[in-house]
Parts: structure tokens; sequence; C-alpha cells
């Protein structure tokens, strides 16, 4: 089933993603603070392997899944569902021992809640509201509640309960601070909340997305309420609807990247060679990346500038490529100023079904190259295989868990419905137990 197929690689991806962010300096920070908190061994905090509460190992294991810029994002809605979802859902299974089947159920349900809403808001609650944080608590709330197997009252008193919780701004951009990292952690985490209270008979108001103060009203202009159930409970499914990132970066610059990439090896452009690059787009796309001076590694993943000039340089846009060295780099910066961004009202109608972008490089040599594309790759109209997302796995999460490890865990989660108990499978992954046991899944 296409449904099953990708809610498992969204697992997948999400790990990869969650292995390669534990290496990364804002998790440290963050595990600082998840350890002296303490708690009831609940549930794994999967970039350290150790045990801890279901709500520490929820944050932790959304932070650092968003760290490196290469979890899943729907469209439509401009969200990183997984990063929300996932980690909330992987703790209460862990906790609740669920099985592979009733975690896969989970996921797909909360990527149908958080996406649904995101769509109704979008795109003008994106403007100043991250909607991996946002609408992410939704999510996380939703897969958390059906594991937990509230009632449907306790289910909506634990939206109710999400909802009043949601948050994330954008204002991080502004100095590329670690912020962004904690919106789908505080999702997950507080998504996790929620569903617990209620369980306990905790109420949460019942008109927390439509009511007159509620959370449409109050982080939108504009919103559509009737996409939060047009066709709800009908296939095809939202997680069906995923993309997968190849580039490091934000997913507002993959279009140009994408274009790029192809311009330069198809016609053998060299950098040295590039007079200037124009890039058309959408609004959305400029608010957010349009930094000519990414002064951090992490600004330059939401420097559109950059990474154009970036791909040029390397070539590619991975993990490996967002350096100090390419920040610092002469000619990636002597050419930045020489891409010139422009908003395209044909492009901007087109968006968010669509994320569309028209590159053009003209060369010193005198050759003008031009591209364009509608859905950049791993986009479901643009797939990447499924042989490039297991090896994006694999290198994200060899070195930082082992390659046995990780073998195992491909394993595991391409048989995620056999799979009898969550917490067995963790527990028998961990390095305590050997790492490799569970093989035979």
């Amino acid at each position: 089933m296409v449904t099953v197929k990708m809610a498992k690689l969204a697992v997948l991806d999400w790990l990869g993603s969650t292995a390669a962010g534990g290496r990364q300096e804002p998790f440290k920070k963050a595990l600082v603070v998840i350890r002296a908190q303490g708690g009831s061994p609940q549930a794994t905090l999967l970039p350290t392997w150790e045990k801890t509460s279901c709500l520490n190992a929820s944050l932790g294991n959304g932070l650092a899944s968003h760290i490196v810029e290469l979890d899943d994002v729907h469209r439509a809605a401009i969200i990183h569902a997984g990063a929300a979802v996932i980690p909330a859902a992987l703790s209460v299974a862990e906790m609740a021992g669920s099985s592979g089947k009733q975690l896969i159920e989970a996921i797909i349900s909360g990527y149908e809640v958080a996406i649904r809403v995101g769509e109704a808001i979008t795109p003008s609650h994106y403007y100043y509201w991250h909607t991996t944080g946002t609408c992410g608590t939704f999510g996380a709330a939703a897969a958390a509640g059906k594991l937990l197997g509230l009632s449907v009252d306790q289910l909506v008193w634990a939206l109710g309960s999400a909802g009043t919780q949601a948050a994330g701004l954008w204002e991080f951009l502004a100095d590329g601070a670690m912020s962004k990292h904690l919106h789908p952690g505080k999702a997950a985490q507080n998504g996790v909340l929620a569903a617990l209270l209620a369980g306990e008979g905790f109420t949460g108001t019942e008109r927390i997305l439509e009511g007159d103060k509620g959370f449409c009203r109050a982080t939108a202009a504009n919103f559509d309420l009737t996409r939060i159930t047009a066709n709800l409970g009908q296939p095809p499914y939202k997680v069906e609807e995923n993309s997968f990132k190849i580039h490091s970066s934000c997913r507002h610059t993959h279009p140009a990247v994408d274009l790029i990439l192809n311009l330069a090896l198809t016609n053998g452009i060299d950098i040295s060679d590039v007079a200037g690059i124009s890039i058309h787009t959408y609004s959305t796309a400029l608010n957010i990346t349009a930094d000519y001076q990414p002064s951090t590694i992490y600004a330059a993943k939401f420097s559109l500038p950059f990474c154009a000039a970036l791909a040029l340089k390397k070539g590619s846009c991975g993990l490996e490529d967002f350096t100090l060295e390419a920040l610092e780099d002469g000619e990636i910066r002597g050419l930045m100023p020489r891409v010139s961004l422009f908003r395209d009202d044909r492009l901007e109608a087109m968006h968010p079904a669509r994320w569309p972008a028209v590159v053009e490089i003209t060369t010193r040599s005198g050759g003008t190259y031009c591209g364009s594309i509608d859905f950049p790759r791993g986009d479901p109209e643009n797939p990447a295989a499924y042989g490039e997302l297991t090896a994006k796995f694999h290198a994200l999460a060899g070195e930082p868990w082992g390659v046995d490890r990780a073998k195992a865990l491909e394993n595991a989660v391409s048989n995620l419905e056999q799979i009898s108990d969550i917490s067995i499978l963790l527990h028998s992954l961990s390095p305590q137990k050997g790492g490799n046991s569970l093989a035979r899944y």
C-alpha cells in the first residue's frame, strides 16, 4: 500500500536526519539541559541512545531531526511534518509498548492533522509563523493521542491544549539563531503533553481551530477551514504527498539549486566564468532566503544567493558542503552579489501547489543558459529513487550510529508493520545490547 510505504520511508528519512543532527552543536547544548532534568526511563533519546522521559525524548529527538535541514517537507502546507510528528509518536509508542503497525497508523494520522491545518492557513500564516512548530503541535497531539487510545472527547481536548501551545516565529532568521531547531522539538513535546493530560481528563477548548479567538484567526490573515475537512478519511492520504530533501538547505532554495546544478553539468559551466545568475521565484522564497550576507553556516542554508554560488562551486549542496571554508570562500562570496532575485507574478500564482523557479546563467565567455522547474527533486512529481533515499540515510546515520545499527534500522523500518513491540526494537538496538541484534527484521 502506497500510504504505508510512504510512512515507512518518512520514518527512515527522519532517522537519518536525527542521527546527523545529534552530532551538531545545538543538540549538544540541548542535551545538557535534557540530562539535567532527569526523568523516568520511558523512551530513547536517539542521538545518544540513552533512556529519558517520554516528554524529554520527544523534545530532544524532534530538535535533533531539524538541525541539518534534510528532513521531509509537505509542499502545500509548507511544513516539516516528520520533525514534529515522528518523535512524538515514537516516544509514546516506546513508552506504551505499541506495535509497529500502531506506530504507522499514528504517524499517518499525525501527518494528516498537521498538514491539513497547515494547508488551511498557508501561505499567510507562514509570513510570521514557522508552520512546523505551530501546525506540527496538532499533528504530534493526534499521533500521541491515537497511540494512547484516547476517546473522541479526549482527542478534542488534546488538540485544544496543543493549539494553545502552538508557537514558532521566523525572527531567528535575522541572526541565524538556534531557535528554529527548538520549534519541532517543542511541537513534539507539547503535543505529547497535551495528549497525556487529556488522557487524565484535563480538558481543552473544543473550538481551538475555528473559534473566534482560536488558532486560525489568531495566526493567519487569510485561512480556509474547508481545507481541514475536505475529503477527510479518503485516500490519497497526506503522507503520500510528502517530499524528501536532497540538498541540505531551506527547501525554498531547492528549485533554483536543482536548475543551477543541471545547467552547470549539462553545459560545463564553471563558477569562474559566470557573469551573473538571475533567479525568478515566488514571494515566500524571497521572504525567507533573500539574504546576501549570511554570517553563519546555518544562515547560509537560508541564503539563496549563497546556495546558488555554492552549487556552482561544489557541484552539490550536501551537508558536507556547508562549511566555514565555503562560507568564507572568495569565489562564492564574489558571485553572490551577482545573483539577482526576482518575484514573478506567474510563479507566484502557482505557489504553494507548486514551488517553481526560472534560472538564467550568463557567462563571461558569452553564453546564456536558461531553465525552469515546477517541482524540485524529491517531490512526488519529481521523486528521488528509493535507493538514493536509503543511501542518504546511511550517509547520515552510518558514522554516528555505526554501520551495523544503521543496517538493522533500515531492515526494521522496512518491516515495521511486523514488529510487535517498539520498545523491544529500540532496547535491542541500543549500544549496550549489541546494536544489531534485530538484523533479522
